[in-house]
């Protein structure tokens, strides 16, 4: 004589809410995919300059010129995170709002970037330096 197998409806729903949570994800992991991703590096959202040409300066006085250029500062932006300064091309990392020469002629020099188009260096203590680069023209 066969045996039948009849589940009771708590079994059921047990094997449901089973199928569910596996299928769905548990609350954890639906409330984990609602919330947004890290950035994609840890000093925040990855960019580029505006293509041109930035020239560095110092500041002036008020009895003087406005600024005392420091033209072995100067440099052009490429394309995408490139820079070439005194024809030597580099390469540059733009995270958030800084902005750090990983190569060439300017490597490891640090830079805040103020608006677009006006970068100040960035001093040892990381406050904003005298130091001003602004880009001058455009290609």
């Amino acid at each position: 004589m066969a045996m039948s197998h009849r589940r009771s409806p708590r079994s059921i729903a047990r094997a449901i809410a089973f199928a569910l949570a596996f299928a769905v994800g548990s609350p954890a992991t639906a409330l984990a995919a609602r919330e947004a991703p890290p950035p994609p590096v840890p000093g925040g959202k990855i960019g580029t300059l505006a293509l041109g040409r930035y020239a560095c300066e110092l500041p002036g006085d008020a009895g003087g010129p406005a600024g005392k250029p420091m033209p072995d500062f100067n440099f052009r932006i490429a394309n995408a995170s490139s820079y070439k300064a005194g024809g030597i091309r580099g390469s540059y990392l733009y995270t958030d709002d800084r902005v750090i020469m990983t190569g060439g002629k300017l490597k490891g020099l640090r830079l805040h970037r103020i608006s677009e188009g006006f970068l100040r260096q960035i001093a040892e203590d990381g406050s904003d330096g005298e130091m001003r680069c602004v880009l001058i023209s455009r290609k």
